[in-house]
């Protein structure tokens, strides 16, 4: 597995791990308050996501450059 690809596939669990965080949030919001770790949950996996985001989408421009830099 290339470095492409693992940076993909954490992306892709990530965003579950997030979205996971999120629809914990929502119930413990429906149920009263929540404690301050499950309101600040979602920030640590959203974080990563950013940072794998960019890369992937920085990555065709990199590829780019680098072709027309031979």
């Amino acid at each position: 597995m290339t470095f492409n690809q693992w940076v993909r596939q954490a992306h892709r669990w990530l965003a579950i791990l997030f979205t996971l965080t999120v629809i914990a949030n929502f119930v413990a919001m429906a149920v009263g308050t929540p404690p301050m770790w499950i309101v600040y949950s979602p920030l640590p996996p959203l974080f990563l996501m950013l940072l794998s985001g960019l890369y992937m989408f920085f990555l065709p421009y990199m590829r780019k450059a680098k072709e027309q830099g031979r």
